[in-house]
């Protein structure tokens, strides 16, 4: 079976949850099938990450986003009806190179991850190729939540975002065979917006074995979180802890530190950063996962979250208890609300981690080790989506 996987991003390395979901689809279905993957890329080292992708048995092509063009096109772009998610996503030489695959190696079916990349899918040269979507969240749905909270004019154009993109993603669920998402609150949300549509749920992994904590845990009151720091949600929580939460904690733990760790910190992140507020700001680091050991605790201060926090579950697997906020829980698995507080207020979210630095290294991870991620692993998870493939060709 013959399958093409779009993506808006090249799935290497997995070092954000996108990027980490769609490497271990691809990894996964690579062992079953023949895989062709187009994927987007937005800077000059991650369109050279396409060996380890090789290695696996992927063929591979990446097209780089003309990122300063587009961004000039999404401004003129706001006067018309198009989603600027795909205004932001047009890359030179894909629909010809698309035309070429189809042409020379026909897919059995096309596997659209987001929805920035489900409408090359819906287009020529694509168009009469069965179509699985991997939408993961409802775009339109996260755009409204940012509107809600966004002063004028972003208001408007995330207002007219939700708008147009929702009407695409009701378009794409329509004509597609099935269309995947990440939870049971994702699935209600499509289904509200596509009645009648095929909605199944492909849940996130994780990769429980590379993060078991290598090493004692920790006795310092170190607090960290692990997010790419210029999306815009991720941005909005730290400010928010930073200035509620975060000096409460302190009044009642001196010694704390908390470590913000993640590529592409925005400046107003940067700004965040000193001792004597006992706050540190990493940037882009090799391997997050020392970060995560050396921890006490987790958190997850999302005022606006969709799908699955990953950053959540692996910090779980890497042996810290985590404290987040109702949003981000709603969207994770059941399995790990035994290592999970949830704060709804800066002065619960504060109690919360103090309580938890109050406690030993092994009560804290003792707190982290009743999770149950042994059914979380990404094979399980994806096991549904395979089957589903071959289920839009018609093939058995």
């Amino acid at each position: 079976m013959r399958v093409l996987f779009l993506t808006h991003r090249l799935p290497y390395a997995p070092n954000r949850g996108d990027r980490l979901r769609a490497f271990h689809i691809a990894r996964t279905l690579a062992t079953k099938v023949d895989l062709d993957l187009f994927s987007l890329t937005h800077d000059h080292d991650e369109f050279n990450q396409a060996e380890p992708l090789r290695r696996l048995g992927v063929r591979v092509k990446a097209f780089p986003v003309p990122s300063v063009r587009n961004r000039l096109k999404a401004m003129v772009g706001l006067l018309g009806e198009r989603p600027l998610t795909h205004v932001l996503l047009d890359a030179p030489g894909l629909l010809p190179s698309l035309a070429s695959a189809v042409r020379d190696r026909r897919p059995d079916v096309v596997l659209a991850y987001c929805s920035g990349m489900a409408r090359f899918a819906l287009e020529p040269p694509l168009s009469g190729v069965p179509l699985v979507i991997d939408l993961v969240d409802v775009d339109s749905a996260k755009w409204s939540a940012l509107a809600a909270a966004a002063p004028r004019p972003q208001r408007w154009i995330y207002q007219r975002e939700t708008r147009v993109l929702a009407s695409f993603e009701r378009e794409a669920a329509t004509k597609a065979v099935v269309t995947f998402v990440v939870n049971e609150r994702e699935r209600r949300t499509l289904q509200d917006l596509a009645p009648g549509t095929s909605i199944q749920i492909l849940p996130n992994g994780v990769d429980s074995a590379s993060l078991q904590p290598r090493q004692g845990p920790s006795s310092d009151g170190q607090v960290v979180f692990c997010g790419v720091m210029n999306y815009g949600p991720n941005v909005e929580g730290i400010l928010w802890f930073a200035s509620q939460v975060w000096p409460l904690i302190r009044a009642q733990r001196p010694g704390a530190f908390f470590s913000v760790v993640g590529s592409n910190p925005t400046h107003e992140i940067r700004r965040l950063a000193s001792v004597e507020r006992g706050i540190d700001i990493t940037g882009t680091v090799s391997d997050v996962r020392p970060y995560l050991w050396n921890a006490a605790v987790s958190v997850a201060p999302l005022l606006t979250a969709r799908g699955v926090q990953s950053k959540v579950m692996e910090a779980v697997a890497a042996g810290l208890p985590a404290v987040v906020t109702p949003q981000v829980f709603d969207g994770l698995p059941a399995e790990l609300a035994p290592a999970c507080r949830v704060a709804h207020s800066p002065t619960a979210f504060a109690d919360h981690v103090s309580q938890l630095l109050a406690l030993s290294g092994p009560e804290r991870r003792g707190i982290a080790a009743g999770a149950d991620l042994a059914c979380l692993s990404w094979e399980s998870q994806l096991a549904p989506l395979y089957q589903a493939l071959v289920g839009a060709t018609g093939k058995s």
